[in-house]
């Protein structure tokens, strides 16, 4: 697939079939998540990946109702840093924007490879740290639900749900969100 396919066809659906996810899929994953830059080289993401069906089921317990429709995932990635692992110079704290691009890396090589990475931040944190053995001191950033593209409509997805489904919303014009030379001038 070219890039630019890739980009236009990354989806955060929610309408998910199973998927047998393999070892080697997980290694790309990780493998793309690694090659993200980050400050000074730190790379102080940490991901925890999860397809056991018994530990999914567990996990899927952190969920509220609205995220419901996560319970068809394949597999579930944990995404966690800490502040210390990463650049911190005055006030500006690297991690958290650094643990984005390799969790967008991940994503990106997810859709190349035909699986839907949905990031949430629906869940119940302490829970899910406890069962995936997470430290305090890191902060779990978000759980990343994967699993394959459903041809149909699941059946945990509410009315608004599926119309988010059935087409891509409109993203932003160039003008609203880039500037030219300075803030607020725009193209």
């Amino acid at each position: 697939m070219e890039f630019i396919d890739v980009l236009k066809s990354r989806r955060a659906t929610r309408s998910l079939d199973k998927i047998n996810i393999s070892d080697e899929m997980i290694r790309q994953l990780a493998e793309a998540a690694s090659l993200a830059p980050s400050c000074f080289n730190k790379q102080p993401w940490r991901f925890v990946f999860v397809r056991e069906e018994k530990r999914l089921q567990k996990l899927f317990e952190v969920l509220p109702r609205g995220n419901k429709w996560a319970h068809k995932a394949s597999m579930i990635v944990a995404v966690f840093s800490k502040k210390e692992d990463d650049c911190m110079l005055g006030d500006r704290d690297y991690y958290l924007f650094d643990t984005g691009f390799a969790t967008n890396h991940m994503m990106l090589r997810a859709t190349d490879l035909g699986l839907i990475a949905h990031p949430i931040a629906g869940y119940d944190k302490e829970k899910a740290m406890e069962l995936l053995n997470i430290p305090p001191d890191y902060v779990l950033i978000t759980l990343l639900i994967m699993g394959k593209k459903a041809l149909e409509f699941n059946e945990n997805l509410s009315d608004q749900q599926i119309e988010f489904e059935t087409s891509r919303p409109d993203r932003k014009t160039f003008g609203e969100f880039a500037y030219l030379e300075n803030f607020p001038e725009s193209l």
